[in-house]
């Protein structure tokens, strides 16, 4: 999981349990995300990295520069 790529479908930011769609298994997952920068605003249909998982559904996105 670390390192994959995704897109935001609910707004990611601190106090806020945001979501993000990511590529795996042959289709696409939603999974809970948190910013991996403690303060970062991520606003939906960006595209992140991520940077930890914790299993089942929860990953630590940074924005990914295109």
């Amino acid at each position: 999981m670390v390192g994959r790529q995704g897109r935001v479908t609910g707004k990611i930011g601190p106090g806020l349990v945001g979501e993000v769609m990511i590529p795996i298994r042959g289709g696409v997952e939603a999974f809970y995300a948190y910013p991996a920068i403690q303060g970062e605003e991520i606003p939906v249909g960006s595209l992140v990295v991520v940077m930890d998982y914790h299993p089942p559904r929860t990953v630590y996105v940074s924005s990914a520069s295109i």
